[in-house]
């Protein structure tokens, strides 16, 4: 199995990506606060996320997702300020794109594409 921690930034010995679309938020929005991005460790382990006015951090496990690599996460932060919490998962496509869903607890959730961020 390919494994998500081989597309990491070795420069910075993280895999980021920039989010490029969701299903529940306008694109433009992503960026409000600042570009939208999700991140990994070296390990896989861990990692952050952050669009329009959310910030996570993540607990990672890498897992097997329809013949896919991926990871499924937990995750705690918050949104505008307000203590946030809740869980999604990730599989790395064929072209190298991100595809996931992102759940906030007891509330929305959205999936979402992203791409590598240009290093």
């Amino acid at each position: 199995m390919q494994r998500l921690q081989t597309w990491r930034n070795e420069d910075a010995h993280r895999w980021q990506v920039a989010i490029t679309e969701a299903e529940l938020w306008d694109c433009d929005a992503l960026d409000l606060v600042a570009p939208a991005f999700i991140e990994f460790v070296e390990d896989g382990s861990s990692g952050s996320f952050g669009f329009i006015a959310v910030q996570g951090e993540m607990d990672c496990r890498e897992v097997e997702r329809g013949g896919r690599p991926g990871v499924e996460f937990s995750w705690e932060g918050n949104d505008e300020g307000d203590p946030a919490s809740g869980r999604g998962w990730a599989v790395l496509e064929e072209d190298g794109s991100l595809r996931g869903r992102i759940f906030f607890h007891l509330g929305d959730d959205s999936g979402f594409t992203a791409v590598r961020e240009a290093t």
